[in-house]
């Protein structure tokens, strides 16, 4: 809480201060002559500055360095430290504004330029971030890093000879490296001058005859572009340099993928899932993409259960093994399997997080809350600050009707959620709402619905659920139609959205209309909602059909709507109002 309050000390510090305005011309740029006490002055207070920065006090220290430029305000080193300060607040634009002033007023300050050109990059200031580098570079020609920022940044003004001509200096310099090599090939490749883009590579190849790993390099490039040929020219090269090494392997089985040659793909993965050199990342990536590229049929799936096993047998305590396989044995639907796989890692690899959320899918898939909030409350004790187990512990906890536990849950669990996580933080706020409502506290549930919907506008369920209430308590009706008509707009197919917006019209006895949208709903799959049908008869009814009306309340209630109010309308052949109990 504390880091939070020096955030917002340093904003009140910066709207204080900046109210007193610059005193700096943008246009004159001389130095601003003091005399020797305000030097003193300055000193004493920049000095004093550092030392409030180095001891944590930064709202003081921004402060005093505001004071500094009041002094001083062409101290390239005050508005040099200041933009660490609005760096920090992620307000880059006076970040930006500072350090020009620094360099302004610095001169060709290595630290001062490198800071400016580095934001100017962030920002997207091309053209500036290149006129800055260039003169680094010419200034460092040793600093070969000046030269990949021009070439990325001379790429994204697609200038690519500029951006190849940069890490020609660079080559020049240092010589000849893969991935210099690598980069200029994919960018001859961009400008279609494929001959200089192989000749890159076969100048690695040359200055390294014996490694495989140029050779597999141009083999699996020439793959990637689709000359299958000269692909499996540049492997048999590799090939007769290291039969064995297990990367040709990797590669050979990714050419007979391509090539349609299923089963010699088949053998090569196995032969580099059984190689001894292969490292356990890389065969996990083969295997990964192996499996995805799977045809979905019996025995190609029993083939890769069987890879799988054969790589745990090597590798009994690879957790992300484990990981693989229940996943896998998820996709097939054994889901006692691929749980026993992901309750090997919560228990050997407590840490792995992505394990107790697939357990926690699974809960969920089984309709199980109460081991849903089993594995939520296991997992908080190893991740005390993950925010998505606290959201889906309150799920289950609201879906065994337990509200105040699902209350504290979201309650709980909202506090550690980054303050930029807009949408999650509005989920958070949508669910608090809901239970709210549920607890019967109106004033509490709008509450937090409206601040779902202001971290969050588009946020579907929460205008969804606030426009359904609104129209049941039949209050600000015009407001619970925008927000339907939001919903209906950015999904005109939802049958429970659409269900809505019909449902307020007819709250404003607007029959017509309301006819007309339920029935969208019911074209659009709501004709299994016992409510949407429910509502339908009741529309019907308005619209003077009672006949139909009567066969939509019949078809409710066999669909599970099974209430006293629906027996009377029935029996009654008439419409009355459900008691609100909203």
């Amino acid at each position: 809480m504390r880091f939070s309050f020096f955030l917002l000390c340093i904003v009140f510090c910066f709207h204080s201060n900046a109210m007193r305005g610059e005193i700096v011309d943008n246009q004159n740029h001389s130095k601003q002559v003091l005399s020797e006490k305000e030097k003193r002055r300055f000193d004493y207070f920049f000095l004093e500055a550092l030392k409030l920065k180095q001891t944590g006090k930064y709202s003081d220290a921004f402060n005093t360095f505001q004071y500094c430029l009041s002094i001083d305000s062409t101290s390239a080193a005050t508005h040099y430290e200041l933009s660490f300060f609005y760096n920090f607040l992620h307000n880059k634009k006076l970040a930006l504004d500072a350090l020009t002033k620094a360099v302004q007023h610095g001169g060709n300050r290595y630290d001062y330029q490198s800071a400016l050109a580095n934001l100017s990059r962030e920002m997207g200031l091309n053209e500036q971030a290149i006129e800055i580098y260039e003169q680094l570079r010419n200034q460092h020609p040793d600093k070969p890093e000046f030269n990949y920022f021009l070439s990325d940044l001379y790429v994204r003004q697609k200038q690519i000879d500029k951006a190849i001509t940069e890490l020609d200096r660079v080559e020049d310099n240092s010589g000849i490296n893969e991935s210099i090599s690598i980069q200029k090939f994919r960018l001859y490749t961009m400008i279609e001058q494929d001959t200089n883009a192989f000749n890159e590579l076969e100048k690695l190849a040359a200055k390294y005859p014996y490694e495989t790993r140029y050779q597999i390099l141009i083999g699996d490039l020439y793959l990637e572009k689709g000359e299958n040929e000269k692909a499996y020219k540049a492997y048999q090269k590799a090939f007769s340099i290291d039969p064995e090494d297990p990367y040709y392997i990797v590669s050979m089985a990714n050419y007979y993928e391509l090539t349609g040659e299923q089963a010699l793909a088949e053998k090569e993965i196995d032969t580099a899932l059984k190689n001894s050199k292969l490292d356990i990342e890389t065969k996990l990536t083969i295997l990964g993409r192996y499996i995805q590229n799977l045809h979905k049929n019996k025995k190609e799936i029993e083939n890769a259960n069987a890879l799988i096993e054969t790589l745990m047998n090597q590798h009994p305590q690879e957790t992300e093994l484990n990981l693989m396989y229940g996943t896998f044995l998820l996709a097939q639907e054994k889901i006692d399997d691929a749980k026993f796989q992901f309750q090997i890692v919560t228990e050997s690899s407590p840490e792995n997080i992505a394990a107790w959320e697939q357990l926690l899918r699974i809960s969920f898939m089984e309709e199980n809350p109460e081991n849903a909030i089993e594995i939520c409350n296991a997992a908080l004790i190893h991740f005390p600050d993950a925010p998505q187990f606290y959201f889906y512990s309150g799920i289950a906890y609201y879906q065994i009707k337990d509200y105040p536990k699902a209350l504290k849950s979201f309650q709980d669990g909202v506090q550690y959620i980054e303050p930029d996580d807009v949408r999650l933080l509005s989920d958070f706020y949508g669910q608090i709402g809901d239970i709210y409502h549920q607890m019967k506290d109106k004033e509490l549930s709008h509450q937090n619905y409206e601040k779902a919907l202001e971290y969050n506008d588009k946020n579907i369920s929460v205008l969804n659920n606030y426009a359904y209430y609104l129209a049941l308590d039949k209050k600000d009706l015009g407001k619970a139609e925008r927000m339907s008509r939001a919903c209906v707009n950015m999904q005109p197919n939802n049958s429970t959205f659409i269900d809505t917006y019909a449902w307020i019209f007819f709250v404003q006895e607007n029959y017509s209309l309301a006819k007309f949208y339920i029935e969208s709903a019911i074209s659009n799959g709501g004709d299994s909602s016992e409510e949407i049908i429910d509502h339908y008869g009741d529309i019907l009814y308005k619209t003077g059909n009672v006949e139909k009306a009567v066969e939509q309340w019949k078809k409710a209630l066999e669909l599970g709507k099974d209430t006293e109010i629906v027996k009377r309308k029935i029996a009654d052949e008439t419409y009355y109002e459900a008691p609100n109990e909203n």
